[in-house]
Order: structure tokens, then sequence, then C-alpha cells
């Protein structure tokens, strides 16, 4: 989805691949993703050189066609580059043992459309696959950060009902208020 100037730099910047080296490991602490994942929306890669280091095997599914040859370039040697929409993932039913998303579903311009990105989660995944994801909350920094780009922040309240529309069970949901939502969820056993 459209980003503006000043954020591609930010997002493509050292500095938040540090950042991202330094947090995301221990966001997924304590979380067994198994042996195949996908995640959705990595953008510049920051949260895919992260899982590289942590999964087996790890399939990424970008829309935008830039970001996509970026990290085929990048990482084509170790994980499978897929460019298309997490709204309409070209996988079979029940694939992958995890699907993760981080920090990319405030770019989804629609409620509808992040709603197809769960249900489709939902579909890939293996009865019992987990679905773990986090992105950013509203706050006048992020809003500024985010002058002329899509930004559709997630309701956190409306979350957890979103991701069992979507099929999913167990789902859990922490929210900091201005500053970001983290989620949970398990595609429940047949």
């Amino acid at each position: 989805m459209p980003m503006n100037y000043v954020h591609r730099k930010l997002c493509s910047s050292e500095f938040w691949a540090r950042k991202i080296g330094e947090v995301l490991p221990e966001f997924l602490d304590g979380f067994d993703l198994g042996d195949e994942v996908l995640e959705i929306g990595p953008g510049f890669g920051a949260t895919t050189n992260v899982l590289l280091k942590r999964v087996p095997s790890l399939t990424v599914v970008e829309i935008d066609d830039a970001s996509a040859r970026l990290l085929r370039n990048r990482y084509g040697d170790r994980a499978e580059v897929v460019h298309g929409s997490g709204a309409e993932m070209p996988f079979e039913d029940g694939r992958f043992s995890a699907v993760v998303c981080f920090t990319m579903l405030h770019h989804v311009p629609t409620v509808e459309l992040q709603d197809a990105i769960f249900a489709e989660a939902a579909r890939v995944l293996r009865p019992g696959g987990l679905f773990r994801g986090t992105d950013s909350q509203l706050s006048l920094p992020f809003r500024l950060l985010h002058l002329g780009d899509t930004m559709n922040v997630v309701d956190a309240g409306t979350l957890p009902g979103r991701l069992r529309a979507a099929g999913f069970a167990e789902e859990q949901v922490r929210h900091v208020p201005k500053e970001y939502v983290e989620f949970c969820a398990v595609k429940p056993a047949a």
C-alpha cells in the first residue's frame, strides 16, 4: 500500500532493521511457529530477516511489486517470495503451521480487506496452526509519519470478534493505547 517518502526511508533504514531485530524475537518467544511459516506484508524485510533465523521454512507474500522484487533479491535463496495480496493468497488450504504479520495491517485500506486477510490466514493454516501479529495504534507521531499514506488503524476492541468471524479460536488481544495492539489466535482442530 502507498507509503510517503519519509515513511519508506524509515522502514528501509538500518535503524528500523536494528529495532525490529531487538523487539521481534521477544515478541515471538514462547510461541511455536512450527515448520512452515507464512509472513504477510513484510515490506522491506526487516521482520523477514528475523524470521529466517527462527523458522525452518518461510514464505512471504507482499502486495507491492517493488518490495517483492527487493525481497526476492535479498532473501530469495532462503525464502519463497510471492508477489500477491494477503486478501487473495495463491496457497492451498492448510499449507502453513503459522501465519504472521507485523505492523502492516494499518496499510490495508478497508476493514473488509483486513477481514479478508484474516479469513485467508485461517484458510491457509493447518488445524491447530497459529496466527500471530502486531500493529501500531493511533498517536500524533504515528499520524504525522503517515501523512499521504494509507492508514486504517485496527480497532483493538473489535479485533477478537473479527478473528472469531474469520474462523479462529483462542484469540488473545493485548492493547497498549497509542502504541500497539498484538494478537494471537489458533485455527481450531478439524
